[in-house]
């Protein structure tokens, strides 16, 4: 959804641009291109091996770009220490890269044999999701997996983990991976998703905490946002999709920021033919509102 991002932006020459989850730098790369000859962009992410791999995608932008190891929640305190008093647009795109996917050996995918780690950023501490299956009661692990990743069977599964752990202490994604297609039984082979999908999707929730941070972007966004300024957002599963819905509708009825899209944008089919993992993506728009004093001026930058 590049062509998307672009627009939803409204990216221009001059102006200074977040890409909060910038990844491996294709949304970034993008924004540069657009806002030649003199747009700037600040990529964050807390995973540091792809922010390698962005810096090396980047390079040619020289001077143009700025990248840091941080959370998208903790951009005012990089506009504080910039003195800055906001920018002319956000974006998030909340998927995993595919490096994080098929190269990190962190344990997002269930696809190979790779330890239970799923942290997106290792150098930062904090249990591991092989840590939190080993530790976490069997309540606590029925919550995570109901809520964070609506599983059905999440009452099962959890008294299944917490068998299972008292044999063996779980370390890889296929012991996990066994463990849940016994919590479905005989028949996981006929669903459209493979059993594992949404229990990794929670446990990497909760591992890192995800909604807890997008809550705290949130509440803050507007204040990073120059008049003018507009927040893309993409999302992939309908608890992050259900905190964003509803906070720009609650800043629109508060006269704060427009919400631009009533109802979500979606990929066209031919980008999901060509990426298979953009067939639940969702993107929501707002705009800061501009103040009557400063209706007069022409752009946020």
């Amino acid at each position: 959804m590049v062509k998307e991002v672009l627009v939803g932006l409204n990216c221009r020459p001059g102006c200074l641009y977040v890409d909060g989850t910038v990844g491996e730098g294709g949304h970034a790369a993008a924004i540069l291109d657009s806002t030649r000859p003199d747009g700037r962009l600040w990529g964050l992410d807390q995973d540091p091996a792809v922010l390698e791999t962005a810096a090396a995608r980047l390079a040619h932008h020289t001077s143009r770009f700025q990248l840091f190891h941080c959370s998208y929640s903790q951009l005012g305190e990089l506009l504080a220490a910039a003195h800055l008093e906001g920018v002319a647009g956000i974006l998030l795109d909340l998927g995993l890269s595919s490096q994080q996917l098929q190269a990190s050996q962190r344990g997002f995918s269930f696809m190979g044999d790779e330890p239970l780690d799923m942290r997106f950023n290792p150098e930062n501490g904090g249990r591991t999701a092989a840590q939190l299956l080993n530790r976490a009661p069997r309540a606590t692990l029925e919550k995570i997996f109901w809520e964070y990743g609506e599983e059905p069977q999440a009452r099962r599964l959890a008294r299944l983990v917490v068998q299972a752990r008292q044999r063996r202490l779980f370390r890889t994604t296929q012991q996990l991976v066994e463990v849940i297609k016994q919590a479905m039984g005989p028949g996981w082979r006929r669903g459209r998703l493979h059993p594992a999908t949404r229990v990794f999707q929670a446990l990497r929730i909760a591992v890192n905490r995800e909604l807890e941070q997008i809550a705290a972007f949130l509440e803050q966004v507007p204040g990073w946002l120059a008049e003018g300024g507009r927040l893309v957002v993409i999302s992939y599963h309908s608890l992050e999709d259900r905190l964003i819905k509803e906070k720009m509708a609650a800043w629109d009825r508060a006269g704060v920021m427009a919400r631009l899209t009533r109802k979500p944008l979606k990929p066209t089919p031919e980008e999901v033919a060509g990426n298979p993992r953009a067939r639940s993506a969702k993107m929501r728009l707002a705009e800061k509102i501009v103040t009557l004093s400063n209706q007069e001026k022409s752009h946020v930058c």
